[in-house]
């Protein structure tokens, strides 16, 4: 069976057409790549149509799989755009280093991590991924090959790093790890029963850890609404240097014909996750794969949506407006009928990112899961992108498959930066249809000032 360049949300169609990474590489050094006809693909976790090119062809980058070298002093690593997280931490583990900045997947491509500037529950002390690129090579379709960093065509470095693969094909980056005294997490959990006391809790929280993230029961109303559980946690001075075994134990085999995951499962993973969850006394030393990457324990989990696949909405709203905001989307989605399978708070720092476009700023950001239940549910997503916008806030464009122009655009208001130093060669199927569809004497304006 040939293999499905899809992405991971299963909501949009899969790629029509894909070449090898050596192949995509010989056509840009050749110049002959045609205008919109390319995009690299890393390894399908985006959950929208952000790594999909339904007009052309996309890239496939994970034969380009080399850790070139690192530093067992520095932590400075040197690796294709095709590695995947899992073997950066495998590698790095066993001298004391792990990436400054991880998001709920191991599973993600070097250059997909750039791409999209992904965070981590660490963002308050560490920012963003794109912190800590020291440099890449990116190959463009004039068929030069630019070395980009904060000095070196800094204008490309700036608009690659969370420019969603649309400036050029990455070939290779350099990343500096940070260092810690073992892989193994120091685990505190904290109930709280209504999003108030999380607000109280979570800005110190943030600073006396280095990772903090928060669970909401999204489907408990009444008294019970806005209650969650807090996870912090601290790399253990005492624990493991040894990556573990990256692929998960379990997996989906196959695609069920129906959304396993109605409103009864819901309901009922949520009761049995409190209480598997329920504080503990003293803190407990965990693992690092189930602390950061809890999901990929579970293969190709996201078939338990069902054959319409999952939309996943994330949003960020500033500090000010959280308080109001985050409980109202919760109700939104609530009154809507439309239950999250995982909904996931966490608090934005102020650590400013190199890139462009860089979806986390400070703020509350909550992620939600919903099955793709047509119609209803778009209205629903649509419903959360008006409330986040009039909140002065902003959602998350790599894991979108279905937001409008307009939402893009109060989002990222300096897209028009990025459109003007876009690879003629490279396109979208997210970009075509938010920026693409927006006014093109508006867009050359907009560039110019």
């Amino acid at each position: 069976m040939a293999e499905r360049f899809q992405s991971f949300g299963l909501a949009t169609p899969p790629a029509a057409r894909a070449i090898h990474a050596d192949d995509a590489i010989a056509l840009l050094k050749g110049g002959q790549a045609r205008q919109a006809s390319l995009l690299a693909y890393g390894n399908g976790r985006s959950y929208g149509d952000s790594c999909q090119n339904q007009a052309g062809t996309v890239i496939d980058m994970r034969p380009l799989n080399r850790i070139r070298g690192f530093n067992a002093e520095s932590g400075l690593l040197e690796a294709d755009a095709g590695v995947l997280l899992a073997d950066v931490i495998a590698h790095a583990a066993p001298h004391g280093f792990f990436p400054a900045a991880v998001p709920g997947t191991q599973f993600v491509t070097l250059g997909g991590a750039i791409a999209n500037d992904v965070h981590g529950k660490n963002h308050h002390r560490r920012g963003t991924f794109g912190c800590h690129v020291e440099s890449f090579t990116l190959l463009r379709s004039d068929g030069r090959s630019y070395r980009c960093s904060a000095t070196d065509n800094p204008r490309l470095f700036r608009a690659t790093i969370g420019g969603m693969g649309l400036t050029g094909l990455i070939l290779s980056a350099s990343i500096r790890l940070m260092r810690v005294p073992s892989l193994d997490i120091i685990e505190k959990t904290a109930r709280f029963r209504e999003l108030g006391e999380y607000f109280d809790l979570a800005e110190a929280a943030d600073q006396a850890n280095e990772y903090a993230v928060a669970w909401i029961d999204q489907l408990a109303g009444g008294r019970d609404s806005g209650r969650g559980l807090l996870f912090t946690g601290n790399h253990a001075e005492h624990g493991s240097h040894a990556a573990s075994r990256a692929n998960g134990k379990f997996s989906v085999p196959f695609q069920p014909p129906f959304n396993v995951l109605s409103r009864p499962f819901l309901t009922a993973f949520n009761a049995a996750y409190r209480w598997k969850k329920r504080p503990a006394t003293v803190p407990r030393q965990v693992e690092y794969q189930g602390f950061f990457f809890p999901l990929d324990g579970l293969h190709d989990w996201n078939r338990l949506y069902g054959p319409k696949g999952l939309f996943q909405h994330q949003s960020v709203v500033p500090e000010e407006a959280a308080r109001a905001i985050v409980p109202a989307l919760l109700t939104a989605a609530r009154q809507a009928r439309q239950g999250s399978f995982l909904t996931v708070l966490k608090r934005f720092g102020g650590v400013r990112s190199p890139a462009l476009l860089s979806f986390p700023r400070p703020g509350y950001t909550l992620t939600l899961d919903f099955p793709n239940r047509g119609a209803a549910t778009l209205a629903l997503l649509g419903e959360l992108d008006r409330m986040t916008i009039a909140a002065g806030g902003a959602v998350n464009p790599y894991k979108d498959a279905r937001m409008s122009a307009a939402t893009f655009s109060a989002s990222f208001p300096d897209w028009p930066r990025l459109e003007a130093l876009r690879d003629p060669a490279f396109m979208s199927d997210f970009w075509a249809r938010t920026a693409g569809s927006i006014d093109h004497r508006r867009r050359g304006a907009e560039a110019a000032e």
